[in-house]
């Protein structure tokens, strides 16, 4: 029994090969901490912001990594 299974199955997602420091990079140097913080309001995007811990708030925060996915799609083709 041959079970091929599709090479990309994430061909139609924007956000496949993307990584989340990425995204986080691309936002801050578009945005800057403050602005980001209004767009996302998070208290680590405010409060002593970082690249490193952002991305340890974000990874055990879905809710909060949702939003920095969805502001990344939506801006998507500024980082390009």
């Amino acid at each position: 029994m041959d079970q091929k299974t599709p090479k990309n199955t994430q061909v139609n997602n924007p956000l496949h090969g993307v990584k989340l420091a990425d995204m986080l990079e691309d936002l801050v140097d578009y945005y800057g901490w403050e602005p980001l913080s209004f767009q996302i309001n998070i208290n680590c995007f405010k409060s002593n912001p970082s690249i490193k811990s952002s991305l340890k708030f974000l990874r055990r925060t879905p809710w909060a990594r949702a939003k920095v996915e969805a502001l990344y799609l939506k801006n998507i083709s500024k980082f390009s």
